[in-house]
């Protein structure tokens, strides 16, 4: 199997993007957005493991099975993240009114 070679200057380049996306996500931290600081910080968050997926992990010229699995492990853990959200979002339905 042939693997493609890529110009240093592309993974430099992927490099400096994602530096200046972790000093976005700090920048943003500092700011006051109320409840999108989270949506905000996750969507940075995935745009960066995407980033990384694609081109370090060299999922863009690999096998569609590869895909495959790349695409179900992010289904997975968008079911998982529902599941909590849909649990930290019942805490307050308690006969008590307490979260805990």
């Amino acid at each position: 199997m042939m693997h493609q070679v890529h110009p240093v200057r592309m993974y430099l380049t992927i490099f400096a993007v994602l530096i200046i996306l972790t000093f976005t996500t700090v920048f943003v931290a500092e700011l006051d957005l109320g409840p999108w600081n989270v949506f905000v910080a996750l969507a940075i968050a995935a745009i960066k493991a995407t980033l990384v997926i694609l081109f370090f992990m060299h999922v863009m010229e690999s096998s569609s099975l590869t895909k495959l699995f790349v695409v179900a492990g992010l289904m997975w853990l968008g079911l998982l993240f529902g599941l909590t959200f849909n649990d930290y979002m019942s805490r307050t339905w308690s006969a008590l009114g307490k979260w805990w």
